[in-house]
């Protein structure tokens, strides 16, 4: 695939996401969504539609095809090894109160969303299958060491050991993916009603997400905070790919299962990464610019990488 050809397959993916965040902006400059709709509705994506579009994208996967040990679990680890090396990073650099929304952002990636509808686009069923389940496997721990991490550096919410337990164990998103994993290993099929309803459900989480990060975007707010979402921004898009993929390429993994893996390190911020960051009571500003850059910029790096491996023949 040609560097035009990869760069419009990404584009048609993150375009539209992009322009959904402007028209949020938009709408809250006509007065037509205001900050009680973006708090009313954030909480709705983070406890009903997110919940019900993860459970789906996993009892839809092919398990027979999707389930590669080797990649998997690479997949996992390395994401663990970048949200501690992004976490050093800010305790190194940035004040207290920030460390938590850097983190986050800087680790974990859109992979529910832009990141299975990019490796469907590009590798198609296959893609679609593996994709999957690596989304429904990493959001667990995206959601683990989110809310770890936020409790830790939110000046609202309880650090001790049994109030973070209790909050992984109420969080929506990890109990869709718990309760989706019976379903798809013992096959358990839906009736079509109910695949339709959860589908509408589902359907909404990206727009209604993104035009909430859009009513949330301040110019002045990303004045204030460009130096910390640009940082986390260049780990997301450039860092943790880049040794991701070498790393990989070390273990042996090479073919579309390597292009699968960049696409899921280096697609954008989580849209989740704001709605939990507004639960936390944390800098949801900075969490917003984080995906805002992301998601602009992930255009230009994942066509990049896609053309390198291709032109390189890993993929």
């Amino acid at each position: 695939m040609g560097l035009l050809a990869a760069f419009t397959h990404t584009l048609e993916i993150t375009l539209p996401v992009f322009l959904m965040v402007f028209l949020g902006l938009a709408l809250k400059r006509l007065g037509w969504i205001d900050s009680h709709f973006i708090t009313t509705a954030s909480m709705l994506v983070f406890k009903v539609t997110m919940p019900a579009l993860l459970f789906l994208s996993i009892i839809k996967a092919d398990l027979g095809q999707a389930l590669q040990p080797t990649l998997l679990i690479y997949f996992l680890a390395y994401t663990l090894v970048s949200f501690f090396l992004a976490w050093g990073w800010a305790i190194w650099r940035y004040p207290r109160v920030e460390r938590g929304v850097f983190t986050q952002g800087a680790f974990r990636a859109n992979n529910g969303i832009v990141g299975l509808a990019l490796a469907a686009s590009q590798y198609g069923d296959y893609g679609l299958s593996v994709g999957g389940i690596l989304a429904g496997a990493v959001i667990v721990i995206y959601n683990i060491f989110s809310v770890i991490i936020l409790s830790l550096y939110s000046e609202h919410a309880a650090t001790d050991l049994r109030s973070l337990l209790k909050n992984l164990a109420k969080n929506p998103l990890i109990l869709s993916v718990v309760a989706a994993i019976p379903f798809a290993l013992l096959d358990i099929r839906l009736p079509g009603w109910m695949m339709t309803s959860g589908g509408y459900l589902a359907g909404m989480s990206l727009p209604l997400g993104l035009i909430c990060i859009g009513g949330t975007l301040s110019v002045t707010a990303f004045r204030a905070s460009s130096t910390i979402a640009l940082d986390a921004s260049l780990w997301k898009l450039v860092w943790v790919p880049l040794f991701g993929v070498l790393g990989a390429l070390a273990c042996g993994i090479q073919g579309p299962a390597l292009g699968i893996l960049l696409l899921y390190l280096g697609c954008p911020a989580a849209a989740a990464s704001f709605v939990m960051a507004k639960a936390f009571k944390s800098n949801d500003k900075l969490a917003a610019n984080i995906i805002v850059i992301t998601t602009f910029g992930s255009m230009f790096t994942l066509s990049l990488g896609l053309f390198l491996l291709k032109w390189l023949g890993l993929t």
